[in-house]
C-alpha cells in the first residue's frame, strides 16, 4: 500500500505540473503576465518563508549562494513558460517543456566533454520531428511556441546546475526547503518592479468587471485563483510531494510517473480548457512524448556503465 501511495503522490505532481499551463493562460488572460508572476511568487514565498519559520530552520551560506543563482534561472524558466503560454494553448506548452527530458542528457554529456549514445541523439531527432509537427513547422509557428521551447533549453540549464550545486560533499547538506525559498525571493524581488512600473500589479481590470485603479488580486477571482493554483499547488505542494515521494522510491520510478506531466497537459487542456488538436499535431505531440520516454530508458541504461567507467577511471 506504501508503494502505491507513492506512486499516486508522484502521478498527482505530475497532473499538477501538467495543469499548470492551463492556469497561467487562463490567469494570464485577465491580467498581464507580470502580475501573474509576482503574485505566484509572492503568495508561494509568502508561504515557504512561514514552513521555515514553524521549522525553525536557519539559512545557511551555501544555501544562499545556490538559491540565488538558481532563483535567477528558475525566473527566467518561468518567465519564458508564462509568456509562451499566452500565446500558444496549454496543450502545445505541457508538451515542448517536455523536451526538456532529452536535453538534459545531451547537456550533461557535454559538460562531461563525452560523446552522447547513438540512442540519445536519434531521441532528439525525433523529439524535434515531433515539435514541428506539433507546432506546424516553421511557416506557422507562433511566438508562444517559440518562448516555450526557449523555456525548455533554459530549465535545462537550471536542471543540470540543481544537479551540480546540491551534490552531496563531504562536510556539507543542502536542504531543499531553503534553498527553494531563497529562489522564491529572488523571483518576487526580480517581478516586483517589472509589475509595479508596468502597472501589472495594480494596472490590470479583468474583462472590464473591475476598475484598473481599484484592480487587486483580491478582488478579482478569474486571477486570483489560478494564481493561488500556481502558487500553492505548483510551486510548494508539488515540490514537497516531489521530495518527499523520491525519498521513498527509486529514481527510474520517479522518473517514469513525473515524465507524464505532458500527457496530463493534453488531457487537461481537452478536458477543461476545449482544446481539440488535429491529426498532426496529435502525432507530433506523440512522437515528442514517446522520444522522452524514449531518452529516459535509454538515460537508465546508459548512466550506470558511464559511472562505472569514471569510478574505473579514477581508482
Amino acid at each position: 500500500m506504501r508503494g502505491r501511495g507513492v506512486d499516486v503522490m508522484l502521478l498527482g505532481v505530475a497532473a499538477i505540473w501538467g495543469s499548470s499551463y492551463l492556469a497561467a493562460q487562463r490567469a494570464a488572460q485577465v491580467a498581464p503576465v507580470e502580475a501573474v508572476l509576482l503574485w505566484r511568487y509572492f503568495f508561494a514565498a509568502a508561504v515557504c518563508l512561514g514552513v521555515m519559520a514553524l521549522a525553525r530552520q536557519r539559512l545557511r551560506r551555501a544555501e544562499l549562494q545556490a538559491g540565488l543563482l538558481l532563483g535567477v534561472t528558475q525566473a527566467l524558466v518561468l518567465a519564458l513558460e508564462t509568456y509562451g503560454v499566452a500565446h500558444t494553448s496549454a496543450a502545445n506548452a505541457g508538451v515542448l517543456i517536455s523536451v526538456t527530458i532529452v536535453l538534459v542528457p545531451l547537456l550533461e554529456a557535454g559538460v562531461a566533454r563525452r560523446t552522447p549514445s547513438r540512442d540519445l541523439l536519434l531521441a532528439a531527432g525525433v523529439a524535434v520531428v515531433g515539435v514541428a509537427l506539433l507546432t506546424g513547422g516553421p511557416t506557422t509557428i507562433r511566438s508562444g511556441d517559440v518562448l516555450v521551447l526557449a523555456a525548455a533549453l533554459v530549465r535545462t540549464g537550471h536542471v543540470v546546475l540543481i544537479a551540480r550545486m546540491t551534490r552531496p560533499q563531504p562536510g556539507r547538506t543542502l536542504r531543499i526547503l531553503p534553498i527553494t525559498t531563497v529562489q522564491l525571493v529572488v523571483g518576487t524581488v526580480l517581478f516586483a518592479p517589472v509589475a509595479l512600473l508596468g502597472g501589472g500589479a495594480t494596472g490590470a481590470s479583468a474583462g472590464g468587471r473591475v476598475p484598473a485603479s481599484t484592480w487587486t488580486p483580491l478582488s478579482d477571482p478569474a486571477f486570483l485563483w489560478p494564481t493561488v493554483y500556481l502558487a500553492l499547488g505548483c510551486s510548494v505542494f508539488a515540490f514537497l510531494a516531489q521530495t518527499w515521494a523520491v525519498q521513498r522510491t527509486s529514481a527510474t520510478r520517479a522518473s517514469l510517473l513525473l515524465g507524464t506531466e505532458p500527457v496530463w497537459a493534453v488531457l487537461v487542456a481537452a478536458g477543461i480548457g476545449g482544446y481539440v488538436p488535429g491529426a498532426i499535431s496529435t502525432l507530433g505531440a506523440v512522437l515528442v512524448v514517446g522520444a522522452c520516454y524514449w531518452g529516459q530508458a535509454v538515460e537508465r541504461r546508459v548512466r550506470p556503465l558511464e559511472m562505472a567507467g569514471e569510478q574505473r577511471r579514477m581508482t
